[in-house]
């Protein structure tokens, strides 16, 4: 024991079994022999069974701990391996689904939105040259009937009417034509300016406006302010496509600042309509042989006198230099001289 260190501690350890089992064999032994059995034997192989027990259960024990430690680690390193697998095939096959039904797509939507433009221009081009071919007959009736007049007249009012016509679903602006005349010719220019209008809306299924400056040069410049701009609103609003404003110089000078609302070049409130406008000088006649800047000029002047001589005192529905001259730059897009015409009836208008 003084030896051996360890080996004595466990040998000690040992003894108190084997001390026991020699006592209790020399117990026996001191027995007579026919009351000893052989028990020896049988507890030597028990305890050997039993420790050959205990070290299978050990191991046992051990490798089920070893094998329980294994598998979840290895299950959670196969797991996200499979999931990402699959993740990983899965978004591959949708981004080749996207890209397939995308390369299938885009041509069809090209081809289909590439033909609808087409299909609304030739429907419009069609209906464009309708309106076209129905203003052309028009105009050749009324060339044939009022034959005195200049021949600037057909041509820039064609011209001008007819380029709003084939451009009617582009309005920028409404047309506006002023025509005017002198006393002798005071009949062919109303009837004129009516055919003109009356031929402008024939074309286009739609009739026209008619506001006679004459009945409301009495009234008061406010409520003929409300008037003309209620006629031409609902008129517009309800259709119509063009309006002829008779004897615009009559009008009571505050009110015609109402056509700043219609006239204007970029904010007019309505782009897709026609106003003629005719204006009766205070001369007898016009010369023909005046220039169409000259007949221009003649108008404005007389506006002026017309609208700024008045004795009331400047106000918001009083005319002055600077709201005249904002007036006529939206009214004298194209001021047009009428002649006398022979053979129109002596009430009415062809």
């Amino acid at each position: 024991c003084l030896l051996t260190g360890r080996s004595s501690i466990y040998f000690l350890q040992e003894n108190p079994i084997k001390e026991k089992a020699k006592a209790y064999d020399s117990n026996e032994a001191e027995k007579p022999a026919e009351h000893q059995p052989n028990v020896y034997t049988p507890l030597k192989e028990r305890r050997a069974d039993f420790l050959e027990k205990n070290q299978e259960h050990r191991s046992t024990t051990s490798q089920s701990r070893s094998k329980l430690q294994d598998q979840p680690s290895t299950g959670k390193q196969s797991q996200p391996l499979a999931k990402n697998d699959g993740e990983s095939r899965s978004g591959f096959h949708k981004s080749w689904t996207l890209l397939l039904v995308l390369l299938i797509s885009v041509p069809l939507v090209y081809v289909a939105w590439s033909g609808i433009p087409s299909l609304l221009d030739a429907t419009l081009s069609s209906r464009d040259t309708h309106i076209l071919q129905v203003f052309r007959a028009q105009m050749k009736k009324l060339k044939n009937t009022y034959q005195s007049q200049d021949p600037n007249l057909w041509k820039r009012t064609h011209v001008f009417l007819e380029k709003h016509l084939n451009a009617s679903h582009l309005h920028l602006e409404p047309a506006i034509l002023l025509f005017t005349a002198g006393q002798e010719a005071e009949k062919a220019l109303r009837c004129l300016s009516n055919e003109i209008a009356d031929a402008f809306a024939f074309s286009q299924n739609a009739t026209t406006i008619k506001i006679n400056g004459a009945d409301k040069a009495i009234l008061d410049s406010d409520i003929v302010k409300l008037e003309v701009d209620n006629e031409l609103s609902s008129g517009f609003r309800e259709g119509k496509k063009v309006a002829v404003v008779h004897r615009f110089e009559l009008l009571p000078a505050g009110s015609t600042l109402i056509f700043y609302k219609y006239c204007d070049h970029e904010n007019a409130a309505f782009k897709d309509v026609a106003l003629l406008l005719t204006v009766l000088l205070d001369e007898q006649s016009l010369r023909k042989s005046l220039t169409l800047q000259e007949v221009e000029e003649k108008v404005r002047d007389f506006l002026w006198a017309k609208f700024t001589s008045s004795d009331v005192p400047s106000s918001f529905n009083s005319m002055d230099t600077d709201k005249l001259s904002g007036l006529w730059s939206r009214i004298s897009h194209l001021v047009l001289p009428v002649w006398p015409e022979k053979g129109l009836p002596v009430e009415g208008c062809t």
